[in-house]
């Protein structure tokens, strides 16, 4: 079996005038998409922001990063995942309400480091901008055993990943879990 092409500078897509993916999430704080619009700005690029909601799977991936998706359970009609879209784009909409970069909404399904992915490649994305999780908090089982979505988009793509952080810890302070 051949091993998987590894990163090298013929691989990685110029970030100068290309659009950065940023992923969100529902009560994200917006310092991680005006982190982005930031260094979007400063790199004469835009911002495709995306969510990814687990509880859906994709059907189809476009060409263009869009997905066509379905309910993971198919035992019935489950409509939420709309308000869920809406919510999260409101958030983004009023995060840069100010900023004059411009943007692209995108949702996504499946798991989020290759939905993430998948949109990155489709866009000709420079960067792909997360949040770092809460210090000592796991927001589920699977994070804990999978590890942070920035360090899984680290491993299985060629585009860097930025993470804002979202919560600093003391180092004299107290430890996180204790």
């Amino acid at each position: 079996m051949a091993s998987p092409p590894q990163p090298g500078l013929d691989r990685i897509e110029p970030v100068a005038g290309h659009p950065l993916v940023v992923g969100v999430v529902p009560g994200q704080a917006p310092l991680v998409v005006l982190t982005a619009a930031t260094w979007a700005e400063a790199m004469s690029g835009s911002l495709v922001c995306a969510y990814v909601d687990p509880t859906r799977m994709v059907m189809t991936e476009h060409p263009d990063g869009r997905v066509e998706h379905a309910p993971v359970a198919v035992d019935g009609v489950d409509d939420s995942w709309m308000a869920r879209e809406t919510a999260v784009k409101a958030q983004v909409h009023a995060a840069l309400a100010e900023s004059e970069v411009a943007w692209q909404w995108r949702f996504l399904a499946g798991r989020a480091d290759r939905a993430l992915t998948h949109l990155a490649r489709a866009v000709g994305a420079g960067a792909i901008v997360v949040g770092s999780r809460s210090a000592g908090r796991w927001s589920s089982a699977r994070d804990f055993l999978e590890g942070s979505l920035a360090a899984r988009l680290s491993h299985h793509q060629h585009r860097p990943v930025v993470v804002v952080p979202g919560h600093v810890v003391d180092w004299h302070g107290e430890a996180p879990w204790g």
